[in-house]
C-alpha cells in the first residue's frame, strides 16, 4: 500500500492551511525563451511539440500526475495518483497582442499566478505565452506550495530542461497509475503507522543518536519560538490583503553582486539582505514611514537539503532577523547585515525551526494546523525574502535557450510584498510579487532596488588613483601645519 500514495509532511501539509481567499500559495514565475527553434510556419510557438516534450520527462516528475486525497477524521492529506489526467488541462497557450512588451507579460504573469489551484487535479500549471518582441516567447507557471519549495522547484526546472540545444524527444515510458486507495484503506494504514510511533520514538531518542545533540537542539529550539513569538512592526507593506497581485522584475549582473561581496565582505546574500534594507528604507520614507526605530523583520528562507537530495516537497527553515533600515550608509548597512547573520548561523535558528517541523509531522494534522493558524496571527516578520541558487550555465528547451527566469513567492496574510531571487547564466534574477492595491507602485520599489545595489556597488568600488594621491597630499599638509589641525587633535 505504501507505493499507492504518500503522505505530506507536516510542512508540505502547512501551506494547504495557510492558503485562503486571498492567499494562493502559488510558487512558480515567468521564464523567457528564445522563440526561433519553436516557431512554427506560421509564426506562433509549436505547442503541440512543448506538450510532446512535457510528456516525454513527466515519468521524472511523478508528483505532476498526483493530487490529493484525504485520509478519514483527520483529514491527514496524502498524494494517490491522478487515473484522469489530462496534459492538455495544464498545459495553455495565450498571445499577447504583437509585439508584446515586458510589461504586458507582466500584467498576464500576475493574472496567471493570482488564481488558486484546483486541488481536484495535480496542482500545477505551464501557460506557454507567445507574442514577446525580440524573437521571445515566454512561460509563466506555477505549483502548490505544498508540492514543491524554491530548492526543489528549480530541480524540476533542471530535470525538464537541457544542457545542450538537443531538440529530439525521447519517447516516454508507458504510465500505469496506482489504484488509488480507500478511506477504510488509508484509515487501517494511519492506525498502524500511529501505533508504531511511540517504537520509532524510542528508537530515535536512543542515548548514541541523540544525547550528543540534544542541548544544542534544545538551545535552537528555543531561539526559534523566541524569533517567532515577536510580532514584526506595524508598516503600509503589513496589512490585510486581497486576492490580486502586480507581479514586476530586475535582472543584476551576478559578477557585479559578488564584486561588492568581495570587497566590502559577507556572502551573495549578505548583499541581496543589504540591498533590501537600502530599498525597504527608500520605499518607506516616500510613504513618510519614520524608520528610527522601526524593527523591520524579513524571513529568509534556508535549504536544509542533504547534498543532492532532489525530492519534491518543502524541506527548508527559516531565519527571522531584523533589517538595519535605519543606516544611510551603504557600507555599513552591509556590516550589520553580516553581523547579524553570522549571529544567525551561531545561534541555529534555522535547526530549531526544522526541529519544530518535524516534530509537526508527529503530531498529525491537528498541531500542523494549529501552527499554521498561530503563525499567521503572530506575523513575526514585515517581508518574505528567498534566494535560490540556479545553474551558471545556459539551459535549453528543445533547442530554445532559457534566458531569463523571474521567480515568485507567495503572500501570506498581511504580507502585501514578497521577494524571490535566482541566479541563472550569471545574471541574480529578482521576482517581486505584491498586492494588488497596497503596493500599486511595486515597479518603484524595483528602482528602489536598483538603486539601493548601485549605492553598494559605488561604495564597493577603489578611489581612483588621482584622488587617492590628492588625499594623501592634503594628509601630508595638514600634519605639517599646526593650524590645520582639527580642535582637539
Amino acid at each position: 500500500m505504501a507505493d499507492d500514495y504518500q503522505r505530506l509532511s507536516g510542512q508540505d501539509a502547512s501551506f494547504l492551511v495557510f492558503e485562503g481567499p486571498t492567499t494562493p500559495m502559488n510558487v512558480g514565475g515567468a521564464s523567457i525563451f528564445e522563440a526561433e527553434p519553436l516557431m512554427t510556419g506560421a509564426g506562433g510557438i509549436d505547442i503541440a511539440r512543448i506538450k510532446q516534450y512535457i510528456a516525454s520527462q513527466l515519468h521524472l516528475i511523478p508528483r505532476y500526475r498526483q493530487h490529493l486525497a484525504y485520509i478519514p477524521i483527520e483529514r491527514q492529506p496524502v498524494w494517490v495518483d491522478d487515473a484522469h489526467f489530462n496534459l492538455d488541462y495544464h498545459v495553455r497557450h495565450i498571445a499577447l497582442p504583437r509585439p508584446g512588451d515586458e510589461q504586458q507579460l507582466k500584467g498576464v504573469a500576475a493574472d496567471i499566478l493570482s488564481r488558486p489551484l484546483d486541488r481536484q487535479k495535480p496542482l500545477w500549471e505551464l501557460w506557454v505565452v507567445e507574442g514577446l518582441a525580440g524573437q521571445r516567447f515566454a512561460t509563466v507557471t506555477k505549483a502548490h506550495h505544498c508540492m514543491v519549495d524554491g530548492i526543489s522547484g528549480v530541480d524540476v526546472a533542471t530535470v525538464t530542461l537541457r544542457t545542450t540545444p538537443d531538440a529530439t524527444i525521447e519517447p516516454p515510458p508507458r504510465w500505469h497509475p496506482h489504484r488509488i486507495p480507500s478511506g477504510v484503506e488509508l484509515l487501517r494504514d494511519d492506525v498502524l503507522r500511529r501505533a508504531r510511533l511511540p517504537l520509532a520514538a524510542s528508537r530515535a531518542a536512543a542515548p548514541a543518536n541523540v544525547l550528543p545533540d540534544f542541548a544544542e537542539r534544545l538551545a535552537a529550539v528555543w531561539t526559534a519560538l523566541r524569533a517567532g513569538l515577536r510580532g514584526a512592526a506595524n508598516t503600509p507593506l503589513n496589512q490585510p490583503i486581497g486576492a490580486y497581485r502586480r507581479f514586476d522584475w530586475l535582472s543584476l549582473d551576478l559578477a557585479e553582486v559578488k564584486a561588492v561581496k568581495a570587497r566590502l565582505g559577507g556572502t551573495v546574500n549578505d548583499v541581496v539582505l543589504a540591498t533590501v534594507a537600502g530599498a525597504v528604507r527608500r520605499f518607506l520614507q516616500r510613504r513618510r514611514v519614520s524608520v528610527r526605530g522601526l524593527d523591520f523583520r524579513v524571513a529568509a528562507p534556508v535549504n536544509m537539503r542533504a547534498p543532492g537530495d532532489l525530492a519534491l516537497g518543502n524541506r527548508a527553515s527559516v531565519w527571522l532577523t531584523e533589517l538595519p533600515i535605519q543606516e544611510r550608509d551603504p557600507r555599513r548597512r552591509l556590516a550589520k547585515v553580516c553581523e547579524l547573520t553570522t549571529t544567525l548561523k551561531q545561534s541555529k535558528q534555522a535547526l530549531g525551526t526544522d526541529v519544530l517541523m518535524q516534530v509537526a509531522d508527529w503530531g498529525g494534522p491537528a498541531l500542523v494546523t494549529f501552527g499554521a493558524r498561530f503563525a499567521s496571527r503572530v506575523s513575526p516578520y514585515n517581508l518574505l525574502v528567498t534566494n535560490v541558487p540556479g545553474p551558471q550555465f545556459p539551459l535549453y528547451m528543445l533547442g530554445a535557450r532559457f534566458l531569463e527566469g523571474y521567480p515568485l513567492v507567495p503572500l501570506f496574510d498581511n504580507q502585501a510584498l514578497g521577494i524571490a531571487l535566482f541566479s541563472y547564466a550569471g545574471r541574480l534574477c529578482w521576482g517581486f510579487n505584491a498586492d494588488w492595491n497596497l503596493v500599486p507602485d511595486v515597479h518603484t520599489f524595483v528602482e528602489d532596488v536598483e538603486a539601493s545595489f548601485t549605492e553598494l556597488r559605488h561604495a564597493a568600488e577603489p578611489l581612483p588613483v588621482r584622488n587617492q594621491d590628492a588625499g594623501a597630499a592634503a594628509a601630508r599638509r595638514r600634519s605639517a601645519d599646526p593650524l590645520a589641525r582639527p580642535t582637539g587633535a
